[in-house]
């Protein structure tokens, strides 16, 4: 019986080959995805559009669902192989609209990657009263892949990957109180548990799906220069978590950790793609390789023990059921 990654029990190297400087470029080399069909949320901008010129450089079709479409034609203009829909993560009746039309197409879906996200935001909510992080960056993960998941199945070889994060660290997910109502909001509390919860619907979603040859996957894309997610983010919180100086200027060591763009779209395409993750899933990966388990100390490398936790990863299972309205029977 094939070991599931539940407290963690897979999360070591398999000595992938790569590390944290390995390109896009690298990962792919050798890859053939003619007669693939993708989806990549958040496709249309940083590490998210460099995924979807890789995945259709190397023969993908990938469907690109963007909130602004006329900024989707602009920055996708010179891609081949890839068809631009219409969807918002803030909206659940968004999301169901554009999962009906693509299951209308009647095409299995081989890759899901869940990519879009947002950070460093004001507490805002959606029309359901979920606070925007943890709506975004996780329960629209969820939703999408609930309502895909006949095309994932229909695939007879799929993978989910989310897009999670080294933030996942910042905190455990809180399920006496996901939404601020009783506590400060504070926004990154707000994005460690939204990354958190990614984290366990992957091992989740794994342990449910693989019987149906479907794998999921989390990880940790890298810091990344060029990206958009702290346009929101203000001078004051990047001094704070000591990115920059009184002047405002990056400190020169942070600078120099800092990945490129298609650094930062490594680890996503090699867990979409690398046939050394076959026959092993449910993991966390970083740096083009899985990832080790975090120490205690924090912003280690590596994924948090709570991240990973089976008796979290049902109990989100079922929180999520109710929060969105959608019981995912995997069947």
């Amino acid at each position: 019986m094939e070991q599931n990654n539940y407290e963690g029990a897979l999360q070591h190297s398999i000595e992938s080959g790569f590390n944290a400087t390995s390109t896009t470029s690298d990962v792919i080399k050798g890859i053939d995805l003619t007669g693939k069909i993708a989806i990549v949320t958040g496709g249309n901008t940083g590490i998210g559009l460099e995924t979807v010129k890789t995945l259709a450089a190397a023969g993908a079709t990938v469907i690109v669902p963007a909130r602004d479409i006329e900024k989707a034609k602009r920055n996708l203009s010179a891609v081949r192989n890839v068809e631009l829909e219409t969807m918002d993560l803030m909206s659940p009746d968004s999301i169901n609209a554009f999962a009906e039309k693509f299951l209308a197409s009647n095409r299995p879906l081989h890759l899901l990657v869940n990519n879009a996200g947002i950070m460093w935001v004001p507490l805002r909510k959606d029309s359901r009263g979920i606070e925007s992080q943890l709506a975004t960056n996780y329960l629209a993960q969820f939703q999408l892949t609930a309502r895909l998941w006949p095309a994932l199945k229909k695939a007879e070889g799929a993978r989910v990957i989310n897009v999670s994060s080294q933030g996942h660290q910042f905190a455990a997910f809180n399920f006496d109180d996901p939404n601020f109502l009783h506590r400060e909001y504070e926004t990154l509390q707000a994005y460690g548990q939204s990354k958190t919860a990614s984290n366990l619907f992957t091992l989740e979603l794994d342990t449910l799906a693989r019987s149906f040859d479907v794998r999921a996957y989390s990880l940790h894309p890298g810091s990344i220069a060029g990206t958009e997610l702290g346009r929101e983010a203000s001078l004051e919180l990047f001094q704070k978590m000591g990115f920059c100086d009184a002047d405002g200027k990056l400190l020169p060591e942070v600078a120099a950790s800092l990945k490129t763009i298609p650094q930062g779209a490594a680890t996503t395409v090699w867990c979409a793609t690398s046939p050394l993750l076959n026959n092993i899933g449910g993991v966390y990966c970083e740096d083009a390789d899985v990832a080790e388990l975090a120490s205690d100390t924090s912003n280690s490398n590596g994924v948090k023990r709570y991240a990973l936790d089976e008796a979290n990863a049902k109990r989100l299972w079922k929180l999520s059921e109710e929060m969105t309205g959608i019981i995912f029977n995997i069947i």
